[in-house]
């Protein structure tokens, strides 16, 4: 088997039998590539069906030396395994030599949390006497009022809106979409932002039901949303690294902190398993226990 055209097959296996986003399998094929580049530099002329589990575990002490950090070596081995069980399926290979490749020890690396005051903070530093002032303050409100990805956000459609009954379509990943409640405060930053800028756009025809728009009339980038957020937050000299996601974690973390569902927050989020969901909202020991206590039959 050639590298490249396997890799083309893993590819176009990730994406129409798995349903990933383009972002995704761009992560699963570049961290694939660090195997190729081994064998490259070692000048291991294997093809895929020869790799074995000694040339794997060199990688990975090449890997270390490196400087790559666990939780980025723990990916990469993941990357490496999806592509072999994907080899093993269509019967291309019959041992599978990721099987026992272990991953290194990694902790949880909870991302930072914004306070409501915090939250409050950033979104009223926007200068809505720009043109593009109303739009920034109704992306930041949806945010943080659906817990969005930033994928889900810039994909959001015009048509997927259910202002009467207080819902939006999200299309999230691997095509899965679900309902997410949206506040009063976001649905009047939106209604603010179609009325006085986004009606105002020669808006392009690849664009019509995409809800938030640059100037040019097109769909906004996941980079542009990321500069925005960073410009408002070094404009208030908050001391924190936040991105798109600190809203999205601080949504689940203010849900839970007020008592609510973990099932519930689990639905919202779009996470497959409720396992995540408990990493993102960094459950103690005594919210478990407490938990335990009120709802058991045993307790």
């Amino acid at each position: 088997m050639i590298w490249e055209s396997e890799i083309e097959e893993f590819r176009a296996y990730l994406k129409v039998e798995k349903g990933l986003s383009d972002n995704s399998i761009h992560a699963y094929v570049t961290d694939l590539t660090k195997l190729v580049n081994f064998l490259k530099e070692k000048n291991y002329k294997l093809a895929p069906e020869e790799v074995v589990l000694a040339n794997l575990k060199e990688m990975m002490e090449w890997v270390t030396e490196r400087g790559i950090s666990p939780r980025t070596q723990a990916r990469i081995i993941s990357g490496i395994k999806s592509f072999y069980k994907f080899l093993l399926i269509e019967e291309k290979i019959d041992r599978d030599p990721t099987a026992l490749l272990q991953s290194p020890k990694i902790g949880r690396k909870l991302p930072e949390i914004l306070s409501v005051d915090e939250i409050d903070a950033i979104i009223n530093s926007v200068d809505i006497k720009k043109p593009e002032g109303q739009r920034n303050k109704a992306i930041l409100e949806t945010l943080y009022s659906c817990g969005l990805r930033v994928s889900e956000l810039i994909d959001l459609k015009i048509s997927n809106l259910f202002f009467e009954s207080g819902f939006i379509k999200i299309e999230g990943k691997g095509n899965k979409e679900r309902l997410v409640p949206i506040s009063t405060k976001a649905i009047k930053e939106i209604n603010l932002y179609l009325s006085e800028y986004r009606r105002n756009l020669n808006i392009h025809v690849d664009s019509e039901d995409v809800l938030f728009l640059n100037r040019r009339g097109k769909k906004l980038s996941r980079v542009m949303i990321f500069t925005i957020i960073k410009n408002l937050v070094s404009k208030l000299g908050l001391e924190k690294n936040v991105s798109p996601h600190t809203f999205r974690h601080s949504f689940a973390t203010h849900l839970i902190d007020g008592g609510a569902n973990l099932r519930a927050v689990q639905e919202m989020l779009g996470h497959e398993s409720i396992i995540t969901t408990e990493i993102y909202t960094h459950l103690d020991k005594e919210y478990l226990k407490n938990t335990m206590i009120q709802f058991h039959p045993r307790s």
